[in-house]
Parts: structure tokens; sequence; C-alpha cells
């Protein structure tokens, strides 16, 4: 049996350029490029304006990573058209972030500033002092360094004070019972 998200079909947006060589696969886009080595036993083709992933029919590893290997080739199409960004916002007097150069310099509270240079494929965007964009082709990418920016300064249970994503939801603890 192949995996319910293996079987979907990938849908090529316009502007999207598809390479499969073997198990090579690339994708070619507005926002840049990126290439995925499939698993082995795992192929796809294209028919139309569409992938189509299957696995080989004997393998059982194989066909565990059926859905997998057609997760990554989506998130790289989608990457490659579209993007991925992710928006943090920072909470706390005095907290704030000043682009520098192609980092991200931070005052979170400590004797000492924080600076955060981006990697290969991302790049930062300083909005206003209390928020930042993420953005880039690659979504595990963006993703971690997000997560890696976010725990700088985790945000606390008592004021919410730190970084967290825009769409987070920090539950807040009651401070101490006063008389």
């Amino acid at each position: 049996m192949a995996s319910h998200i293996g079987k979907l079909p990938i849908a090529i947006p316009a502007g999207v350029e598809v390479t499969i060589d073997g198990q090579s696969f690339s994708a070619k886009g507005a926002k840049g490029s990126d290439s995925y080595t499939l698993p082995e036993g795992i192929t796809a083709a294209v028919e139309g304006n569409e992938i189509i992933v299957t696995p080989a029919d004997d393998l059982r590893p194989t066909r565990a990573k059926h859905g997998l290997a057609r997760s990554i080739m989506a998130g790289m199409v989608k990457g490659v058209h579209d993007g991925y960004s992710k928006t943090l916002q920072i909470v706390g007097t005095g907290y704030r972030a000043v682009a520098k150069g192609q980092g991200i310099e931070f005052f979170l509270g400590y004797s000492h500033t924080i600076t955060v240079n981006p990697p290969a494929g991302i790049t930062f965007e300083v909005p206003n002092p209390n928020t930042v964009i993420v953005k880039g082709i690659d979504k595990q990418t963006v993703g971690q360094v997000a997560a890696n920016i976010r725990k700088l300064r985790a945000p606390e249970p008592y004021k919410g004070k730190g970084i967290k994503y825009a769409d987070e939801h920090i539950l807040r603890k009651a401070g101490k019972a006063g008389k």
C-alpha cells in the first residue's frame, strides 16, 4: 500500500522548471533553484504540468519514504516559486533588533548585543525594531534559522518577554498572590 500523501500529484506552477534525471530532482523558479536526491526505489515523472511520485512495490522501507519524498519535492516547488518566510516578534522593554549589514543585531537585556548573520539562501528583514522576518526558498532552513533566533531569548510565561513567532500564543502564569 502506498502513502496517502505520496499518491497526490504535485502541481507545477507557471514559471517553475522541473528536471528529473534518474534519482536527481531539481526545481528552478523566480526565487532561485534547489535540488534533491530521491531515496532508492522512489521514482518521479513529469506528466503534463504535474509531478507523479511512485514507490517500488517490493520494498517496504521504500514505501515508508514515499510520502516524505513527495512532501520534500512539493516544498521545493513552492519554495522556488513563492518562497517561505517566518515572522518573529520581540516583546519586552528595551528589547529590539537592528539591521546591521546582511545580519541583525539584537538587544535582548543581556550585558552585550547578539549579532546573527544569515546562512546562504536566507535573508532578513527588520520592518520595525520589534519584528524580524526570515525569508528563503528552503522551508527547513527558514524554520531552523527562525528557531535559532527564538532560542536567543525564548518567551517567558510571566510577562511574555522574549522572542516569539508572530502566530504563537504564550500561555501566561499568574505571579505571586498578593495579600
